[in-house]
């Protein structure tokens, strides 16, 4: 049976002050009136049966997201007691839909990027299913073709085609954020895209990697799985789930797996545009800019004069934002706190975060 699950439990704090603690980017409500995981959830619509779409997410934002999306269950929110990266994120609901269905076909998106056309990814999803109901050792990741040398996004190397299909290719290493050189080095190359952060795997073959490559971890998920459909379900998860290892899936399970002779790693490429909305600079390129180049996001009121290429968002709609004689200026405005910065300074994002906790306290972040 195909499944879907869309991880939406990060914090955000590139995107601050818009993006707080209480209210993390993937929940608001800034693009085009949707969320990040609203139109994530309707990138799904048709692909996978409603019933077998799954969120995994902070439990604090429940109420949120049954809020929002009130079509998805409360079974079908898996509330994290607290974020332990992406392992934990992608282990907790393969253990629990292993233990409902042995042959339990899982595809995992997440909640922080905008792709078109949708019916583009509709279909190379479709083959990354049938690349995997065809042989469970399979593991299916997606590819996306450079536009430009970015060192902020990975990148999957490919090999040689499948079967002969043009669209998959047997994976060869992963890279993380390669420096400039070497990411001007992949862009030229040609068998080197964009890791997107998308996999499909059987639950049973994800259970089997992380007991090989992460015991302690699976010793974990299975208390949990185990007391799941129990009266003990929350007890046991804010117990066990706090305990394991906060690692990333590429880590733990990708990498050793693409060195592993028992398992096949594949890469579809996948023809769209795909922005992983990770910062300022990537959700200005979701605005309409103006004659000047200048972009208003959110509830903005912005007037311009001798100014451009500017970046203005404010969740405040009787707020106005004057510009005057300024360029290449990132203005982020909300009731509590104004963020006003280079673009260049995106890198810089978390520091100011951690420094504004420090100096003001959690109830500004």
């Amino acid at each position: 049976m195909r499944y879907a699950v869309i991880m939406a439990g990060g914090s955000g704090t590139r995107l601050w002050p818009m993006s707080t603690a209480a209210l993390p980017k993937q929940l608001i409500p800034f693009i085009n009136g949707k969320s990040l995981l609203e139109v994530a959830a309707d990138r799904l619509e048709g692909l996978v049966d409603a019933e077998r779409i799954y969120i995994c997410t902070g439990e604090k934002f429940r109420g949120v997201i049954r809020k929002s999306l009130p079509r998805f269950s409360e079974e079908q929110i898996l509330g994290e007691p607290m974020g332990r990266d992406t392992l934990a994120a992608v282990g907790l609901p393969g253990a629990v839909l292993d233990a409902a269905d042995p042959d339990a076909t899982i595809a995992v998106f997440t909640a922080d990027h905008l792709i078109e056309p949708v019916d583009v990814f509709q279909q190379r999803v479709n083959i990354g299913y049938e690349i995997v109901e065809q042989d469970a050792k399979r593991i299916v990741t997606f590819g996306i073709k450079p536009t430009h040398a970015e060192t902020g996004y990975g990148y999957v190397q490919l090999g040689e085609p499948v079967d002969g299909n043009e669209h998959c290719h047997h994976t060869g290493d992963f890279k993380e954020k390669p420096d400039a050189d070497t990411a001007e080095r992949y862009y030229k190359d040609g068998r080197y895209l964009w890791n997107a952060g998308m996999f499909i795997w059987r639950a049973s073959t994800l259970m089997d990697c992380i007991a090989r490559y992460e015991p302690d971890v699976h010793a974990g998920l299975m208390k949990i799985a185990e007391a799941w459909h129990t009266k003990r379900r929350r007890k046991v998860l804010e117990e066990v789930y706090p305990t394991l290892r906060k690692i990333s899936v590429d880590y733990a399970v990708l990498e050793p797996a693409s060195k592993d002779a028992k398992l096949e790693l594949i890469t579809v490429d996948m023809p769209v545009k795909w922005l992983d909305v990770g910062g300022w600079p990537a959700y200005g390129k979701t605005l309409k800019p103006d004659e000047t180049g200048n972009r208003a996001g959110g509830e903005a009121k912005v007037i311009t004069l001798g100014s451009a290429d500017n970046l203005v968002v404010s969740d405040e709609a009787d707020h106005v934002i004057a510009l005057l004689g300024v360029s290449d200026l990132t203005v982020i405005h909300t009731g509590k706190s104004t963020l006003i910065c280079s673009p260049d300074a995106a890198d810089m994002m978390k520091e100011l975060y951690a420094k504004v906790k420090e100096m003001f306290g959690e109830e500004y972040v």
